[in-house]
């Protein structure tokens, strides 16, 4: 037998077991995927965002706007948000709010983003309390303005959206986890059953007399009755 033949044999009888075990390997990523979306759903902890805006003008030499200081307030948009970062500014907020968190955790609690062309900074704070995002939203948005001013000598910082407080959770998704774990529920069953098919070499046919021990069959002994009826009553 060639190895072409042999390949092609095997992935037939590799493409046989999953079609044999389709009913068991698709069931067993169902369950899987319920038991994700029933963990998160009640275990899990529920993550809500809380969104704040400021608006950061360049302090000008007279008392009109131009726009000289509008483009000086858009390129220095990125030292603002390096500010609002910064360890004065998460420190007092942590202490005003009395926050048992680390600073560099709080940083994985805060996203600060400005849309292109613009001056307005979105602060954006993640917790477990719709109602805590939204108050340490604020005091990052105060705290930051007041230590803007103070390093950049900005003519004004204002308050452009209070936080909101959010009612439904950004997180963790039931759907997206429950998908997550179907999926890999199924290439785990797949892998078992390819894994199973590869380790299973007991002869079983006469095409597995020919692959296994590379022998002809000349022909076929049919068992008597007397045999099949002691195998029934062996089983």
């Amino acid at each position: 037998m060639k190895k072409n033949e042999k390949i092609e044999m095997d992935m037939k009888k590799l493409l046989g077991e999953v079609w044999n075990n389709m009913a068991v390997i698709v069931l067993f990523g169902v369950t899987v995927a319920l038991a994700a979306m029933l963990i998160t759903q009640l275990f899990l902890p529920k993550n809500y965002e809380s969104t704040t805006k400021m608006y950061v003008l360049a302090k000008q030499e007279s008392g009109v706007v131009t726009n000289g200081d509008m483009e000086a307030s858009t390129a220095l948009t990125r030292d603002y948000q390096e500010l609002i970062r910064s360890r004065t500014v998460i420190e007092q907020v942590i202490a005003e709010k009395n926050l048992n968190i680390e600073y560099e955790d709080f940083l994985d609690k805060l996203l600060i983003l400005t849309p292109t062309d613009t001056r307005v900074i979105y602060i954006t704070v993640s917790d477990e309390d719709p109602y805590r995002a939204a108050e340490i939203a604020d005091a990052v948005r105060t705290a930051a303005a007041e230590h803007i001013q103070q390093v950049m000598n900005t003519e004004s910082v204002n308050t452009v959206e209070m936080a909101n407080i959010p009612s439904v959770p950004e997180g963790p998704s039931t759907m997206k986890n429950g998908a997550l774990a179907g999926v890999l529920g199924i290439i785990f069953a797949l892998a078992i059953v390819f894994l199973h098919s590869m380790m299973d070499d007991t002869i079983k046919n006469q095409s597995d007399v020919e692959k296994y021990l590379e022998l002809s069959i000349l022909g076929n002994i049919p068992l008597s009755k007397n045999v099949k009826n002691k195998r029934k009553v062996r089983r």
